[in-house]
């Protein structure tokens, strides 16, 4: 019964939905509630698109074709057909499935949309939508197809495939089934869609607004994990943490730098490492740009983060239909699913990830040259010569932010009219969406190749000790497996090490039981 609570349930139409309500059900698999009250509502705005159906005056979506054939009258005994044939003709992606992470996202999002009442859909509908993603059961949803012009049809298109019985699902252990298999399985019918249904389920950024949302969750913990990172590097370097003050700071009062330079100077409290050449005896002057402008670099990315979070809560609490049903009762046309400014923002975030990854990388080159690393041996080897210590693994990080660089190129500049002219400008927020996945996995890579070559710095600085934070970090890479220095091991193993201690969260959690929550 949807009326009835769930335990950890997100609860749809009451207010909008967070970001952490999409992580939830996307990534952690939480249900979803439809309370009564919301239901009502949906079943009152449907009577406004049936009192449509018989109208001399035809209504798009509801009596006519869709897009360029928007003008072709479609007699009431052919509109079922209608509704059908555009989840089916627009089901026409292909290439790689989509994560179903992302897919369970665009479903949430979607499913707000319907349950808002103001798409016009019938309650049933709302409910089976609701069942196939309580149920676990994921369309399967693939890379290619869609431009962002009538927002993300083509991945829309495939997850209301399913909700009709056809095309494939996965279950949630992950193996694949047809779709009316599985929710005869699930103990749920396949849904016979009525007039305005069709456009419901498909017209809406909920693809690229879902990954958008998961982004921002994952680039928060990221950029907090960036400057666990360059404390390291400063630390190991022999670096100083004196620019990192906070008088400084405020002569540039961006507030992501301030954030970041806090986080730098509370990771750093307590080092032995800084302390044992911060004396009068210490000739040197400045440190290079790639550890000195750390809160510049990682604070401008946090700021564009924020930017990027606010039209991310601007678009969880819009409703993106067309047309839709107003709060007086009208059906109207809009623009409101154009993916422009969820685009934006998903390019700005790429831009922001491949320059920390790219300052990151350069951190970890100067670990390895030894007229730059302040008197550790080349490469972090044991034997330079015999051993290559450490080589290679740069390559890896200049490699990927190289990729980093191009996944930059904004998506969103491009435009490819559609639909005999009719979707004559296309945001292409989709494929914005897409690179940018590609991307934050990226960054997390890097970044894991910094901190395992700063923890290698760290050992080699011994007796000296880093601060009790940084320490910690090093102890969880420790504890997963990443050796201290010693003779050539097989790398790849311990690169994948390092990065499944950002991705599971485990050394941050490590670093905040030191240092409280980090900004």
């Amino acid at each position: 019964m949807h009326d009835a609570p769930i335990a950890n349930a997100v609860t749809l139409g009451t207010i909008p939905l967070s970001v952490d309500d999409v992580v939830a059900v996307a990534r952690d698999g939480a249900p979803v509630h439809l309370p009564s009250e919301v239901l009502t509502e949906v079943a009152d705005s449907r009577r406004h698109v049936e009192s449509l159906v018989d109208a001399e005056r035809p209504h798009y979506g509801v009596s006519t074709g869709f897009g360029a054939l928007a003008t072709t009258h479609i007699p009431p005994e052919r509109r079922t057909r209608l509704q059908q044939g555009l989840i089916r003709s627009h089901a026409a992606g292909t290439g790689p499935e989509v994560e179903t992470e992302v897919v369970r996202a665009l479903m949430l999002l979607r499913l707000a949309t319907l349950a808002s009442a103001r798409t016009g859909v019938r309650e049933s509908t709302v409910r089976a939508y609701a069942d196939l993603l309580n149920a676990h059961l994921t369309p399967v949803v693939h890379e290619f197809g869609s431009l962002g012009c009538s927002g993300d049809l083509a991945p829309l298109a495939h997850a209301a495939l399913a909700l009709m019985g056809e095309g494939t699902v996965r279950t949630r252990d992950g193996h694949a089934h047809p779709a009316r298999t599985a929710l005869v399985r699930a103990g749920l019918a396949p849904v016979e869609l009525a007039e305005k249904e069709g456009l419901a389920l498909i017209n809406g950024t909920d693809g690229m607004t879902g990954t958008l949302a998961l982004a921002c969750a994952d680039l928060r913990h990221l950029l907090q994990v960036a400057d666990v990172a360059a404390a390291m590097s400063v630390e190991a370097l022999l670096g100083t943490d004196a620019v990192f003050a906070a008088d400084l700071q405020a002569l540039r009062p961006h507030p992501g730098q301030a954030a970041s330079a806090a986080n730098l100077r509370t990771l750093m409290a307590g080092s032995g490492i800084v302390a044992s050449h911060r004396g009068p005896d210490c000739s040197h002057v400045q440190d290079p740009y790639s550890l000195r402008c750390v809160p510049q670099v990682h604070g401008a990315a946090r700021d564009t983060l924020s930017h990027a979070r606010g039209v991310l809560e601007v678009e969880l609490a819009s409703v993106i239909d067309n047309p839709v049903v107003t709060l007086d009762g009208r059906v109207e046309s809009n623009g409101n699913f154009h993916g422009a400014p969820v685009g934006y923002v998903l390019d700005f975030l790429a831009i922001a990830a491949a320059d920390v990854a790219s300052m990151s990388e350069r951190r970890t080159d100067r670990f390895l040259d030894t007229a730059r690393n302040a008197g550790l041996p080349a490469f972090l080897a044991q034997d330079p010569g015999v051993d290559s210590g450490l080589m290679i693994a740069q390559y890896t990080a200049a490699g990927i932010v190289s990729e980093l660089k191009r996944l930059a190129v904004p998506a969103s500049v491009d435009s490819i009219p559609s639909s005999a002219m009719q979707e004559d400008h296309v945001s292409m927020g989709w494929a914005a969406a897409r690179k940018l996945r590609r991307a934050v996995d990226g960054l997390r890579r890097v970044l894991a190749i910094e901190i395992l070559t700063a923890a290698r710095g760290m050992d080699l600085r011994r007796p000296l000790q880093p601060g009790p934070a940084t320490g910690a970090a090093r102890g969880v890479l420790r504890a997963a497996g990443v050796s201290e220095p010693g003779p050539d091991e097989h790398l790849s193993p311990q690169i994948e090490a390092a990065h499944q201690v950002l991705l599971d969260g485990s050394l941050l959690t490590a670093v905040s039981e030191v240092t409280g929550s980090l900004a």
